[in-house]
Formats: C-alpha cells, sequence, structure tokens
C-alpha cells in the first residue's frame, strides 16, 4: 500500500513538473517571442542587413521609408531624408523612439499568433501612415540651419503632430563615420530642457488663478550696468535689462525676471507647484500611440529657499521641460485649457488595404481653466504684438512666449533660445515649440525659426 502511494505521489510530481514547464515554456514564449522573431539573425526579415516591411508615408501619401527588392529605401529629398530620420528611424534599430523600431510588429506584420506569415505570404508588412508633413519638417530642418535642437508643430484641435525636426540628423542612406552628440536622441520626445522665460506662462497662468488684484499690481526693475535686480530671501534675482515701474502685461510683454521672481515668491512653492502639476509637470504622459513614452516635465521645489523658487518663477533653478510636453501645454492654453493627446501614427493598413489602426482625437484633461487660458492667450498675443512683432507671422495672429535659458555658470557658455507659441487664426489651429541649442537670445535665433515654419505651414494650410 506505501509503495503504491509512493507511485502516486511520484506520478503526481512528474504531472505538476510536467505543468509547470510547458506553464513556464508558453510563458517565455509570449513574452520573448517578439524578440527572437525580431532577431537580425532572421533572414526573413534582414536582408544584408536591410530591414524588411511596410512602408513608411506622410499624411499626404509621400513615402519616407519603404521596402524594394529585398532593400529598405527612403525618400528620394536628402533633406526630407534628415528631417524625418528621428520620427521615422533606421533600420538598424539605434534610434530607440523612431517608428521602424517602436513599431517593428506593425510594419513586419508580426503576432504572436500568426508569426511573420503575412509577411512572407505578401512580401511586406503593414503600412503606417504618419500626421507628419514632410514639406513641413523639410521647412524646420532647413530653419534650423547649422543649430542642434528642436522644432515641433501640432494641431491644438486634433492632436496630429506635423512636423518633428530633431538635430543633429544625418542621412540614412549614408551614415557619418564620425558619430556627432545626439544623432540617434529623437529630442522631441526624449528631451529635457531649462525652459528659462517660456515657464513664466506657468507662473503667470498660477497668478491668474490665485492673486485677485494682479492687473492692479505694479513691478519695480531697478539697478544699474543694464541689469535690473530683486531681493529674494537672502539673495538677488537678476534682470537682463532695467524696466523701471511696470505692470503685469508689460513685465509679461518683456520678460521681466524681477516681476516673475516676485510673483514666484508672492505664490510661494505649494500654488506655484499645484498649477504646474495640473498641467502635467511631475507627472509622466501617456505614451504616443501607445508606444512612444516622452521625458517627463519636472519641477522640483520640496526643500527649496525662497530665491529658489524666485528662480524657479523665471524658468531656472532645477526646472527641466519635455519638448513634447511643452507643445502640448501650449496647445492646452490654445484650446480654452483642455490639452489634447499628442499623436504621431494617423494609421496601421495591411497589405491588402484593411485598416488595423485609426487614431483617434483624445484629450488629457483640463490643464488651465477657460478663463484662465482666455488671460493667457491675451498676455501671449500682447506679447507678438508689442514685443516680437506682428509682422513676422502675418495672418496668423500669433501668440506666444520667448525663453533664453542659461545651461551654465560659464562666462563662455552660450544659453538655448525658446519660443512657444501658437496661432490664434481659427484656420490654422497649430501650436509650435522651437529650440535652438548653444545659440543667443531667442528673438533673434529661435524666433526666426518659428517665423519660417508657420508661413509654410500657413502656405500649405491656407484657406
Amino acid at each position: 500500500m506505501k509503495s503504491i502511494s509512493r507511485r502516486s505521489l511520484t506520478l503526481y510530481l512528474l504531472i505538476f513538473l510536467f505543468l509547470a514547464g510547458s506553464f513556464l515554456s508558453y510563458y517565455r514564449l509570449a513574452v520573448n517571442a517578439d524578440k527572437w522573431a525580431m532577431n537580425k539573425a532572421n533572414s526573413h526579415l534582414y536582408t544584408d542587413g536591410a530591414f524588411t516591411a511596410g512602408d513608411i508615408t506622410d499624411r499626404n501619401g509621400t513615402v519616407l521609408a519603404a521596402t524594394e527588392n529585398g532593400e529598405r529605401k527612403y525618400n528620394n529629398d536628402i533633406t526630407v531624408r534628415k528631417a524625418t530620420l528621428q520620427t521615422v528611424g533606421d533600420g538598424a534599430g539605434y534610434i530607440a523612439s523612431g517608428i521602424q523600431t517602436a513599431f517593428k510588429d506593425e510594419l513586419t506584420g508580426y503576432t504572436l499568433r500568426d508569426g511573420i506569415f503575412n509577411l512572407k505570404r505578401y512580401g511586406k508588412g503593414n503600412n503606417i501612415e504618419l500626421t507628419l508633413d514632410a514639406d513641413i519638417c523639410k521647412a524646420a530642418y532647413r530653419a534650423m540651419g547649422n543649430y542642434d535642437g528642436v522644432v515641433g508643430v501640432m494641431n491644438y484641435k486634433t492632436g496630429e503632430i506635423i512636423c518633428i525636426v530633431s538635430t543633429p540628423s544625418y542621412d540614412p542612406l549614408n551614415k557619418p563615420s564620425e558619430e556627432k552628440e545626439g544623432m540617434y536622441l529623437n529630442k522631441f520626445f526624449k528631451g529635457l530642457y531649462t525652459p528659462g522665460s517660456t515657464f513664466k506662462i506657468l507662473t503667470l497662468a498660477s497668478a491668474i488663478e490665485n492673486i485677485p488684484d494682479l492687473e492692479d499690481m505694479t513691478f519695480e526693475c531697478k539697478g544699474k550696468g543694464g541689469k535690473g535686480q530683486v531681493q529674494i530671501g537672502e539673495g538677488y534675482v537678476y534682470c537682463s535689462g532695467v524696466h523701471g515701474k511696470i505692470d503685469i502685461e508689460k513685465a509679461f510683454n518683456q520678460s521681466c525676471n524681477c516681476a516673475f521672481a516676485e510673483l514666484a515668491d508672492t505664490l510661494g512653492k505649494e500654488k506655484l507647484t499645484a498649477t504646474a502639476e495640473k498641467a502635467g509637470f511631475n507627472t509622466q504622459m501617456n505614451k504616443i500611440n501607445g508606444k512612444i513614452a516622452c521625458s517627463k516635465s519636472t519641477l522640483k521645489l520640496d526643500n527649496s529657499s525662497a530665491l529658489d523658487i524666485g528662480w524657479a518663477g523665471i524658468g531656472q533653478y532645477t526646472t527641466l521641460v519635455s519638448p513634447c510636453h511643452m507643445l502640448t501645454l501650449i496647445s492646452s492654453i490654445a484650446n480654452g485649457g483642455t490639452a489634447t493627446s499628442p499623436y504621431v501614427v494617423n494609421s496601421i493598413i495591411t497589405p491588402g488595404g484593411k485598416n488595423l489602426y485609426v487614431a483617434e482625437t483624445q484629450t488629457l484633461g483640463e490643464y488651465f481653466s477657460s478663463a484662465t487660458a482666455e488671460k493667457l492667450q491675451e498676455y501671449m498675443r500682447s506679447n507678438v504684438k508689442k514685443k516680437y512683432g506682428d509682422y513676422r507671422f502675418s495672418g496668423l495672429q500669433m501668440c506666444g512666449k520667448t525663453g533664453t535659458a542659461e545651461i551654465s555658470d560659464s562666462e563662455d557658455a552660450k544659453p538655448n533660445a525658446l519660443f512657444a507659441g501658437f496661432s490664434s487664426n481659427p484656420d490654422y489651429p497649430f501650436a509650435i515649440i522651437v529650440v535652438v541649442e548653444n545659440s543667443s537670445y531667442s528673438i533673434s535665433t529661435a524666433v526666426p525659426v518659428a517665423t519660417k515654419v508657420m508661413t509654410a505651414v500657413k502656405n500649405a494650410y491656407g484657406k
């Protein structure tokens, strides 16, 4: 009897081990099958290093990448290739956030059930249509010239990103032997920058919401040697000019550090942080099309002094912003306070013409109340009319804010220049973010880039 019991126990143990092993094998298959199938040793996907997959086109049907006769080809225009590289990605997978890497399963038609059967059946995978406009990307790449940085343009009503340019770039058909820092990084999604005075939009928003007599307040920016200063706590915040006695509108027009440091000091860390966090700071944005992660914008004031808060209020201190998030934030102001979720993939279509995926407009929630958004629109419109020059954006009714971000204490270091804005003309519902690295004042670098890009947008989408 004992012998039978021992045999039964052994049998049950063997059955358990068999089932556990089977479960583990299926689990490993489910988790790793994608990686195994996409390995570069798979000759069904790679021929002499070339990536076999479906076409990638822009919103107008312009081919950005395709496989022909087993060879991965790109657009015939070298400038288009360079301008869209960071978004389209490379076949080798160096650009992790590129479509060819992030959407490799979709491009090859791979599924856990069928593997790459459809790729062998049709000779190509699924096609992906992007929201990008190749011509606008080309104009943005040219506008950046020799500068490194980012340009992004988004329809603030729908969330469609029509332009992403990240430099430095390179020609995927002629990869340089010498690598440049940042050439594999899509800075629109993965970059983090000191926002400089573009953050004053958030400080102003917090003041609108928390200081009832804001428009009756006056600030005094005084000093000598062409620089104003104001004492905050135990130190000073310095201004790029001496603006004298000014109200809040002129302070925003002149981007007065003294005024905005005072506002930040008056608001305090809790209120300033609350406004910023409602507008998406310190929160991970939803992945773009559920695939591409954006870097998280941060404002950390937990252990900050009054002087630190003053510097944070003008966009310095330790504050960092993602270009994708800043564009979303600016778009929310244009959209009455509601943030629209950005996306870059418009549709995924099988070789047989069936839609596997069609993007839809989605919202991320209310970044600002409608009343606050309306006031911010007025102040940002005033900036363009009274400071930057409405003539630069003819017909667009442009609203915006510049920023010059100091990124080093070295006297030889050059600042980053930024411009964030949008067209309030309903015929052109587009917002833009520009970051020009290691350049000069925004009015001489970032604003001209924005002018050229938004002019190209107006010409392409004019009614």
